[in-house]
């Protein structure tokens, strides 16, 4: 009995157009063709063979990353158009949530120094009886 394995993950599944290819990869590939064929055609006499096929690499390989290239179920131009923006339009934050325990640690703090202002325990009511010192009229000066 033959094996046919079958993904887990059918959102990854694309469907095949022509010679195993998307039809977005058949997009691509298809300008990158017609850039780069005239390219070479009109260049390998002047430059040389070796220098017009260099050049029509060169120029081609851009469509291909573009048709061969995903991340996270995202094409590469995606990925691009989302890079420009990130770096060519200020962020602006529609929603900023506020930080719960920063709240919590203010009231703390603000807690805190009710307590020593009002009187309570603390270094500054200890530092208010401290002994050994004369209060004016008593003590050593008046016999």
């Amino acid at each position: 009995m033959p094996y046919v394995p079958v993904p887990k993950d059918l959102t990854k599944v694309k469907t095949k157009v022509a010679f195993n290819l998307t039809k977005r990869q058949l997009i691509f590939f298809s300008i990158a063709a017609v850039i780069g064929v005239p390219v070479y055609f009109l260049t390998h006499n002047v430059i040389g063979n070796t220098a017009a096929v260099l050049l029509m690499i060169g120029l081609m390989m851009p469509f291909f990353f573009l048709a061969m290239y995903e991340r996270d179920g995202q094409p590469a131009e995606k990925i691009l158009k989302n890079m420009l923006r990130h770096r060519m339009w200020p962020e602006h934050r529609p929603y900023k949530t506020q930080n719960f325990y920063q709240i919590i640690s203010q009231k703390e703090v603000s807690h805190i120094a009710k307590k020593q202002t009002a009187g309570g325990t603390g270094k500054t009511s200890a530092k208010k009886h401290q002994t050994g010192k004369e209060k004016s009229g008593r003590g050593k000066g008046c016999r």
